[in-house]
């Protein structure tokens, strides 16, 4: 994929729903009795691939573009498969179903792809085991494949050493089938899509400061999940539109949950022109119209308790940073290593090649903005949030720049180029 910069954004624009919510609601919807009625679900790699799962185990899906129709079990409705389920690129399905399926009564393998094969599974593999669940790597290295057999559960009080809503989340799953109160108390809190969820659908979840907690063997009835727009894609636009000289884009349907809004109060603080109109917070997921607007951006710091309120948007932040005037710096956000790829090489590797002065760190990046960039040759290492990045640097740029590997936005926005395309014409 080549892209150089050819006119202003401008229109408005739905981007799809959000990837995390979308997962969700396919797997409360398998576990609750009843038909789930989900709208704007995302339709991209990952999400099909929680789909492809939970049909194996029974569960039968009916999708029709964005709108699909789970028709749950309940609990205890699952079926043992009868091959391994494959988790594609997505490491929220592995960290999630090994949750769930630490609680069934069948014997189950879970995989993935070659990046998934390698990313850490030991941060859910310790709460499970200490839950009682029997879970191992196959290949003894802390990595997907897991094999999960049956087990008697007990409810824990698990302190995470990471803020990782794919932890917390795995964790309550669990408690779905244990014999008590599960909680999970972290860092910092991260986003609480699940808790939110699971208590729309008839779980007894508490949340208390940094601690979730669940209690055993609900009803979960199906519901209609309305899947707002995903902020973490529509941040690439926001982007572009700060960065392209007399761009104005309206962002439809936007998610602003508070635990994942982290992108937005950033650009503020960098001075961007981003208004929030039609607020809508009568749903569980609060979300609203997005005004962006281009911009003259200056440097911040990026630390603390906001890195897991934006930790997906932390590569599309660091060109920004590229652009703007003085030296942004990320810290905490040593997660960005255990990514589709190690995000901080990848970032400060690409961000080199267009001419930015940066520097990685141990646990982010010092990026100095303001000097004139050019085209390059971008490799994504087949991640799909650094070649999003990119193509946003790229209409930012002098001449013409090439992402290699650009295809792997299928894994979350199959459609992002062409939207791109429609904005800038």
């Amino acid at each position: 994929m080549k892209l150089k910069y050819t006119a202003p954004l401008r229109g408005e624009l739905s981007v799809p729903g959000d990837k995390s919510i979308s997962h969700r609601s396919i797997m409360f919807g398998a576990l609750a009795q009843g038909r789930t009625e989900i709208s704007n679900f995302l339709t991209g790699a990952d999400c099909l691939s929680t789909i492809a799962c939970f049909r194996k185990m029974g569960i039968e899906i009916r999708q029709n573009g964005s709108d699909v129709e789970v028709f749950g079990k309940g609990l205890d409705g699952l079926s043992a498969p009868s091959e391994i389920l494959d988790a594609g690129n997505s490491g929220t399905t592995v960290r999630l179903m090994s949750g769930i399926l630490a609680g069934q009564r069948f014997f189950s393998t879970i995989t993935g792809d070659e990046s998934i094969c390698r990313r850490p599974m030991k941060r859910v593999m310790q709460p499970l085991t200490e839950m009682g669940a029997s879970i191992s790597s196959i290949h003894d290295n802390g990595c997907a494949p897991l094999e999960i057999s049956p087990s008697r559960l007990r409810g824990i009080c698990y302190q995470s050493p990471v803020a990782s809503a794919q932890v917390k989340s795995c964790v309550l799953l669990a408690g779905l089938y244990a014999d008590g109160k599960t909680s999970v108390t972290e860092p910092v809190v991260s986003r609480n899509h699940s808790e939110l969820m699971l208590r729309y659908f008839g779980a007894d979840v508490r949340s208390e400061g940094t601690t979730a907690s669940i209690l055993p063997r609900p009803s979960l009835s199906g519901q209609k999940v309305n899947v707002p727009g995903d902020i973490s894609s529509a941040a690439y636009f926001i982007a572009a539109a700060l960065l392209v000289p007399c761009s104005e884009v309206l962002l439809k349907n936007v998610g602003i949950n508070p635990t994942r809004d982290g992108m937005l109060r950033v650009c503020k603080a960098m001075g961007a022109d981003i208004t929030i109109l039609n607020e809508d917070r009568s749903g569980a997921e609060p979300c609203a119209d997005l005004l962006v607007r281009s911009s003259s951006l200056h440097g911040t710091t990026i630390e603390g308790e906001i890195i897991p309120t934006l930790i997906d948007e932390l590569p599309v932040l660091a060109v920004l940073a590229a652009f703007a005037d003085g030296t942004t710096v990320i810290r905490d956000a040593a997660e960005l290593k255990v990514k589709e790829s190690d995000r901080i090489a990848v970032m400060t590797d690409n961000l080199s090649r267009i001419g930015c002065d940066v520097q990685a760190t141990e646990d982010g990046m010092a990026i100095h903005g303001g000097k004139p960039l050019h085209g390059a040759s971008i490799d994504s290492h087949k991640d799909h949030r650094v070649a999003m990045s990119f193509a946003v640097a790229a209409l930012a740029c002098d001449g013409e720049t090439e992402i290699r590997d650009s295809d792997c936005v299928t894994i979350s926005y199959p459609a992002f180029y062409n939207d791109l395309n429609r904005l800038c014409q």
